[in-house]
């Protein structure tokens, strides 16, 4: 299981995320450009001393992911995490390999990415709300795919 920041906008979610993946033992893959300096001195900020123990793969572009994704033939399926999903989160069936995706805080990710994602995953929420702040949304859903998995408390 991995997690894939799009193009970050916050660097205390991108901390809080990344803190999240090296208690829950997950990679995180950061496509770049982030709206921020992607300076590990930024991100200790909110990332505490947590940074040490997780394993961040950077790229300059969502083209270079994918490339990286192709050439190691691994990474399973890109699933993305939108409020344009039809299905929701616990409805899904999650695999071991499996990326998760979130876009951008500001405006989530373009419909290019959308076309090229697996599948794409929602948390439902109460009616006019329009989301919710991208590292709890992380936390749910990757706390759901490794619960299905197998992956919790496995470290």
């Amino acid at each position: 299981m991995r997690l894939a920041l799009y193009q970050p906008d916050i660097p205390q979610n991108a901390g809080t995320i990344l803190r999240l993946a090296a208690c829950l033992g997950v990679a995180v893959d950061v496509i770049g450009p982030a709206g921020f300096d992607m300076s590990d001195r930024n991100l200790r900020r909110a990332g505490l001393d947590y940074l040490d123990h997780v394993e961040i793969v950077r790229h300059l572009s969502f083209a270079a992911f994918m490339a990286g994704r192709e050439s190691t033939g691994t990474g399973g399926r890109l699933v993305l995490l939108t409020t344009a999903a039809e299905t929701a989160y616990t409805d899904f069936a999650f695999a071991r390999d499996d990326t998760l995706l979130l876009g951008r805080e500001s405006a989530g990710v373009p419909e290019s990415v959308h076309e090229v994602v697996d599948a794409r995953v929602r948390i439902p929420m109460q009616p006019g709300l329009r989301s919710l702040n991208i590292a709890v949304a992380a936390a749910m859903v990757l706390g759901e795919a490794l619960r299905q998995t197998g992956g919790l408390g496995k470290s």
